[in-house]
């Protein structure tokens, strides 16, 4: 017969439900009188005290035909499907298994009304139908006066279906408990308020996918999907959550029906994109996969999304063992115990009925369009049950949420419940929301934005045992606590190679940086991190890090060696040779500078400079001073005494010393030639005059050397990789110069007048001894800077310590040791008369001259 609802409509209070009542009556007036729906009440209605909806894709439809006119679809017209059916065979037997349990809901019987629903927008007539009462949907006041056909619904079948048909249903916010639409859109309760899902979002899919993805560490893959809400939101969230993970989408698209799916994989190919993150629909996934086959595509990873990880029909398309390894995702729980004795029991009374002949095949009854199969009696018990169970569970757990949240509402016990309650559809609703029950070792319980939680299951397909076998390889749970983990020792790959290689770029080797090639961050070049750098890939991969100053690297290294800091010890052999070396200098020279004060009025001390002697004993004795400053962790201080003292007092002496030439050679050579200048000379103590003066000047730049640019104490961390050598550094270059240039003017002046007396009386003639102790000094400091260019280390310090003792002794020993042997061993040259022969004997050899 005919089938078809008139809508009739009161009080017109609200301008949005007439229009859309206005619209459904013109469209339902017109569909559906061109055919006749005969069904099994046992199969798509069962009488209840509470009825139920359910939306179930029997049939597929491949290719919709463009309609020009207001009529629904036939959906006995098109493609049957097995895995339909099976839904629709698990939403019966959850409701037989409810109505037999005598604790959840006693003494009250579940029904429901269960249609067709095979298209994304033609539809309509099933939804009327559950949202209206007696034939009619009213505008209606208040929720309390409203009581649709239905208390809830399950279903449809796919995300867009569901978009398409759930404003209807939740904005009378009856509970649409839903089993197969994963689009993380429908999360919004702001758009739909009565929407609840049995199977996790597609957010929960794609972070999946990403962390199977990350498991393996590929980076280049490919996305395909169909032109439909689920994968364009799939798409969406993938593009959305692959920032910050190193993972580049080198191509994307989603495909319609009509796509040239194998220019797509031959692109693909092109790319070196070995990972290909299916998700899509199962009808676009069988496209593709059969594609792959019949282009030869090879040794590919194909990662499914759960609308088609467990497809029965796919792993038994010819050659499909050829294109590589697949993966999938699916519900960890696929078992409903009790459901394959349901099938058999009901295909076994299915067939005795079938046979009474074809006047009783089927028993008629007015319906709604869409109410018929003739297909479905023809499936046996192991077709149905042999079907992809990927859905199963979450229908199962659908019902069941229906159902408790039923108890909650009638107030059962283990014994009754009250049935004078009216239970409205939001009353449903509300109890749902605060569920939370056990169902076959899984806990059942929604968040805010009505998703369950996440058990997922990662299956690798044996498409070469027949039947096909499907091997649980990783598990990823939320509940109670985020777990995911993958057994590689189960995953076999395609082959029986490795983990396929899927990335841009080959990972650079330790200690190489990387350097970016192109537009996608994961193709780059290696570049090796030089030497005192390093690279740390958790912080940058893209950067060669420089180690801190205290830290070493050699080139190429992941991280920095701390260096070690090395200076002159007290303790060390060398060390303790020096200082007891200048010790016993010091000794000395205050021995002598102790002989020479108790002599002072003895002809070898006068000839010596006298007073002017004892400040160069003085000068040596401070210069030896600065020796012990070169031990020891160096300080500012430190670096400011060992260079100072000895710049300034040696100079101080050497300006001493070359007075003391020019004294004996203007004695007995000026005098007599420059009688005046030798005058003023005696008068203004000419030899105190020049010392003050040099002193002063030399004093000057010192104190300017300390202020401006004082020595101090700095690590050198450029000669060796693995030190700090703990030095001085000496200050502004300029200002050294004028300094060290003084001591060499002085010194050479000294030479100069040694030369000049070099046949003077043999008590007064000391240029042999000044020459030598001045050639021992430059000697000694030449081969100190050579030494210093050449000999990096700390010992360069103690080179110079005995650089300046070495010339200390010089002077020690070629001028002052003789004169303190006559002042002790000979005595009696140490006397006016010795002193007046060389004088004479001078000059009677001048004069024969």
């Amino acid at each position: 017969m005919d089938c078809y609802y008139r809508f009739q409509f009161h009080n017109q209070r609200s301008i949005v439900i007439m229009l859309l009542s206005s619209i459904c009556s013109f469209l339902l007036a017109s569909i559906c009188f061109s055919f006749k729906v005969s069904c099994l009440e046992s199969e798509f209605s069962l009488e209840g005290d509470y009825l139920l909806g359910g939306l179930f894709a029997l049939h597929e439809v491949q290719h919709a035909t463009p309609l020009f006119s207001p009529e629904a679809i036939e959906c006995s017209r098109y493609t049957f499907s097995k895995s339909g059916h099976q839904m629709f065979q698990v939403m019966r037997f959850a409701v037989e298994e409810i109505n037999n349990s005598t604790t959840l809901l006693p003494n009250v019987s579940l029904g429901y009304e269960i249609f067709d629903h095979c298209s994304d927008t033609k539809n309509l007539p099933s939804v009327f139908s559950f949202i209206s009462k007696n034939g009619s949907i009213k505008p209606k006041e208040n929720l309390n006066n409203y009581q649709p056909k239905v208390i809830a619904l399950t279903g449809p079948y796919g995300s867009t279906q569901t978009m398409t048909i759930a404003p209807l249903i939740t904005m009378d916010l009856i509970p649409l408990v839903n089993y197969g639409a994963s689009s993380y859109a429908l999360s919004n309760k702001l758009q739909y308020p009565s929407f609840l899902r049995t199977v996790p979002s597609n957010k929960d899919l794609i972070e999946m996918i990403i962390r199977i993805i990350q498991w393996f560490k590929w980076n280049w893959v490919a996305f395909l999907g169909s032109q439909d809400d689920y994968s364009e939101d799939g798409l969406r969230l993938f593009n959305n959550y692959i920032r910050n993970t190193g993972i580049c989408l080198a191509y994307q698209e989603t495909l319609s029906q009509r796509a040239n799916y194998s220019l797509t994989l031959k692109k693909i190919d092109m790319l070196d994109i070995n990972v290909i993150v299916v998700f899509t629909v199962p009808q676009h996934a069988s496209n593709i996969i059969k594609a792959a086959i019949a282009n030869n595509i090879q040794d590919k990873v194909w990662i499914a999304s759960e609308t088609w990880a467990m497809n029965q029909q796919l792993p038994r398309e010819p050659g499909i063992e050829n294109i590589g390894t697949i993966i999938g995702i699916t519900e960890r729980l696929l078992y409903l115990p009790g459901f394959n004795e349901f099938i058999y029991k009901d295909r076994g009374t299915a067939d005795a009925g079938h046979n009474d002949g074809a006047n009783n095949e089927f028993k008629s009854n007015s319906k709604t369009c869409n109410q018929n199969c003739d297909y479905c009696r023809s499936l046996t018990a192991e077709e149905i049950i042999n079907e992809n169970p990927t859905f199963s569970y979450a229908i199962y757990a659908a019902i069941y949420t229906i159902a408790h949240a039923l108890h909650k509402v009638l107030q059962c016990d283990m014994n009754d419940c009250n049935k004078n309650i009216i239970v409205k559809p939001y009353m449903l609703l509300e109890q749902i929301k605060n569920l939370d029950f056990p169902l076959n070792g899984r806990q059942v319980k929604y968040d805010d934005n009505g998703d369950p939680t996440v058990s997922f299951a990662v299956v690798r397909w044996h498409t070469e045992t027949n039947p096909p076998r499907f091997d649980m390889v990783g598990i990823y749970n939320t509940y109670p606590e985020i777990t995911f983990t993958i057994n590689n020792s189960l995953l076999s790959w395609h082959n029986n190679v490795s983990v396929p290689f899927s990335n841009c770029s080959v990972e650079c080797k330790k200690g190489f940086s990387r350097e970016p090639d192109g537009f996608y961050s994961c193709c780059f070049l290696c570049k090796k991190c030089p030497r005192n750098s390093y690279v740390n890939y958790s912080r940058d991969p893209y950067a060669c890090f420089p180690c801190a100053e205290s830290e070493w690297s050699d080139e190429g290294s992941t991280k920095c060696k701390k260096r070690s800091v090395v200076y002159l010890q007290f303790a060390e052999t060398s060390s303790i040779a020096v200082m007891v070396s200048a010790t016993c200098l010091i000794i000395i020279l205050f021995a002598i500078f102790c002989l020479f004060a108790y002599n002072y009025n003895t002809p070898v001390v006068r000839s010596a400079g006298g007073s002017m002697c004892l400040l160069m004993l003085i000068c040596l004795i401070m210069s030896s001073t600065s020796v012990f400053f070169f031990f020891g962790k160096p300080t500012s201080v430190h670096c400011l005494m060992r260079n100072v003292i000895f710049a300034f007092f040696f100079t101080v002496f050497l300006s001493c010393m070359a007075v003391r030439s020019f004294q004996i050679v203007c004695i007995f050579k000026m005098a007599a030639k420059f009688p005046n200048v030798h005058s003023l000379w005696v008068k203004h103590n000419g030899q105190w005059l020049f010392v003050g003066f040099f002193s002063v000047i030399h004093l000057f730049f010192c104190v300017l050397w300390m202020t401006i640019s004082a020595p101090k104490a700095f690590g050198d961390s450029f000669t060796f990789k693995d030190q700090i050598i703990l030095s001085c550094e000496m200050g502004n270059t300029v200002i050294i110069s004028i300094v060290m240039f003084m001591g060499w003017f002085l010194g050479f002046l000294c030479l100069l007048f040694s030369y000049m007396g070099r046949d003077l009386p043999k008590n007064y003639n000391e240029a042999k001894s000044i020459t030598f102790s001045l050639i021992l000094y430059n000697v000694s400091w030449i081969a100190y800077f050579t030494a210093h260019f050449m000999l990096k280390s700390q010992y360069i310090q103690l080179v110079n310590a005995m650089t300046q003792l070495a010339s200390i002794n010089g002077i020690l020993f070629s001028y002052f040791i003789p004169k303190s042997y006559i002042i002790i061993f000979q005595p009696q040259k140490n006397t006016p008369a010795y002193f007046q022969t060389s004088i004479q004997n001078y000059t009677q050899t001048i004069s024969r001259n």
